[in-house]
């Protein structure tokens, strides 16, 4: 879980990551919506006896000051409006609010990939998660995990809530912090990869 500061103009400027499951999951790096990328869900850091292992605090990448490569202010932002987003889902009572808070928290933390990644072109359009598998197509699995889920979204968006579960608001939470953090280690990654080459 990313536990960050945020100053005045919507920036990240400090944070810890605390790895392992904890809160709505922002610990867990499964790498993929079903568990199958790189490593599972809790693999490390799962539950001995029924209480939860100790867990390992690190710094985290996202706007931290000895970042070397620093990322672009568009990036920040749209890596703070993703964090912002998923703090409100968490905080959410209503089903339809989460839902869709989570789903535009993930939305922005792909937006934010892509915005580091891609090269400008021509002609270049379509869905966030239409572009998302061409950038990283590492996260292609998390583009089509979060592309069925849009139309949900939408309904939430619109005041339709019987289409959504509670369970499904709070999957849907859950995996978007899970990418939201794969996300930030991907584009500190990147960023130092860039800046040591």
């Amino acid at each position: 879980m990313t536990i960050a500061m945020i100053d005045d103009h919507g920036l990240v400027v400090a944070g810890e990551r605390i790895d392992g499951p904890v809160g709505c999951g922002r610990g867990v790096r499964d790498g993929s919506p079903s568990g199958r990328g790189r490593g599972r869900p809790g693999a490390g850091a799962g539950r001995a006896g029924g209480r939860a292992r100790p867990r390992r605090v690190t710094p985290s990448p996202v706007g931290l000051p000895g970042l070397s490569a620093p990322l672009s202010p568009a990036v920040r932002d749209l890596l703070a409006d993703a964090g912002r987003g998923l703090g409100s889902a968490v905080r959410a009572t209503d089903v339809a609010d989460r839902y869709a808070a989570a789903h535009l928290s993930a939305l922005r933390a792909a937006a934010a990939l892509i915005a580091a990644r891609a090269r400008p072109t021509r002609g270049r359009r379509g869905s966030v998660w239409q572009l998302l598998p061409a950038v990283a197509p590492e996260f292609g699995e998390w583009a089509a995990y979060f592309a069925a889920g849009s139309a949900k979204r939408q309904a939430a968006q619109a005041g339709i809530s019987r289409l959504i579960t509670p369970r499904e608001a709070d999957d849907i939470v859950r995996q978007a912090a899970a990418f939201l953090d794969l996300v930030e280690t991907t584009l500190v990654q990147d960023a130092e990869g860039l800046d040591a080459g």
